[in-house]
């Protein structure tokens, strides 16, 4: 038996560490079983070490193996930029998070009880707006390849929500909003006379060294390498092949693509410090309680401004989003101190029951959860 002289804390993170390899294709096997077509995952040491898995195929036909670095549509895990970026622009002065929407877009959120000066920056961000969702979705394969390179303007999408009566007063309630994050996008471009997503470019993706984050656009293809997703429309239908498309997210507030190793980078330096001052990192993970019924699918979850935290099952927490759209999930996660982080793709997810959507939850809860474990012994990282 070989001894070591170094601390029983440290120790016991790097043979959790080596058992890593394992637990994470177990995991993503898992994830397999109960529902997607193919998994890529990967997780970031503390010492700055690459772990990957890949499980399941990334096309149905020819059945090849998941890349290990493919490329993915992020859906709502972009909403953690844009956060990045209003905060940023707070930190200098160039907003405030206690400004109201009608501020910034006057008369844009108006009528059914909906009031853009009751509305504030923060609660956007945060989902205590009340601001109702009313999204363009594919009701059939026929509507899917009628529509799927439909385009939205932002305009348009918060006019379909404005058609409905808010879902609550401001900072009465909780109800994940997209809609929210277009007002924000829309709000970061009045601000600063860019688009959202060229000040994410310019403020996150180029100085971090993204090289493998951007948004397409209304073009819906995607680089190569990546896997092939699917949807099922109907009980009984076909798995229809749904990765090519623009989707309206594209055009609102959920349009980047990237690769785990890109949000792994991102995430951790977020985290880490590296692109919020004190103050706003601070008040980005300064958290209420979500809706029940969210957090039947994300058991513990807080939320902050465009990030959540989440309870570990080895004590402390950690901070991540998620993202799902036409069969594919993203998952990020990173400890508080940002030195440890996991990003998990689904493609081709199946669950055409809550308790479907239930399963494939507790199987990604449980491999984030068994990756940044890996640090139990350090002790409870909070911030």
């Amino acid at each position: 038996m070989t001894l070591s002289t170094g601390a029983p804390g440290a120790l016991a993170a790097q043979e959790h560490d080596d058992r890593m390899p394992y637990l994470l294709q177990r995991d993503a096997d898992t994830l397999v079983a109960v529902g997607a077509t193919g998994v890529q995952a990967r997780v970031v040491t503390s010492d700055n070490r690459n772990l990957t898995a890949a499980s399941g195929v990334a096309d149905l036909t020819g059945r090849r193996p998941v890349p290990r670095n493919g490329y993915f549509r992020i859906a709502s895990v972009t909403k953690t930029f844009v956060a990045a970026v209003a905060l940023q622009l707070a930190g200098e002065n160039r907003l405030s998070l206690d400004d109201s929407v009608e501020r910034w877009l006057p008369g844009v959120v108006t009528g059914n009880d909906n009031d853009g000066r009751e509305i504030t920056v923060r609660q956007l961000l945060q989902h205590t707006s009340g601001v109702h969702d009313d999204y363009p979705d594919y009701t059939s394969e026929e509507d899917f390849r009628q529509h799927r390179n439909d385009a939205y303007t932002p305009e348009q999408i918060v006019a379909r929500a404005m058609d409905h009566r808010r879902d609550f007063k401001p900072d009465t309630g909780w109800n994940y909003s997209n809609t929210g994050y277009v007002l924000l996008g829309m709000i970061i471009e009045r601000v600063t006379g860019n688009p959202w997503h060229e000040e994410v470019r310019d403020r996150i993706v180029r100085p971090l060294g993204l090289d493998h984050t951007f948004r397409p656009g209304t073009s819906p293809t995607l680089p190569r390498p990546h896997a092939e997703t699917y949807q099922r429309f109907g009980d009984g239908g076909p798995l229809v092949d749904v990765t090519e498309q623009v989707g309206p997210g594209t055009n609102g507030e959920a349009g980047l693509v990237s690769t785990t190793a890109d949000l792994d980078r991102f995430f951790s330096a977020l985290l880490g410090g590296r692109l919020l001052p004190p103050e706003q990192l601070a008040e980005m993970t300064r958290t209420v309680r979500v809706s029940d019924k969210f957090e039947r699918f994300m058991p513990t979850a807080r939320a902050g401004l465009g990030l959540f935290s989440r309870q570990l099952s080895c004590g402390g927490e950690y901070w991540g989003h998620e993202g799902g759209d036409a069969g594919w999930i993203t998952t990020v996660g990173v400890t508080a101190d940002g030195r440890r982080s996991v990003a998990v793709s689904l493609t081709g997810v199946q669950a055409s029951t809550e308790q479907d959507v239930v399963r494939v939850a507790e199987a990604e809860n449980k491999l984030v959860d068994d990756a940044l474990c890996a640090t139990a012994a350090a002790g409870p990282q909070r911030r």
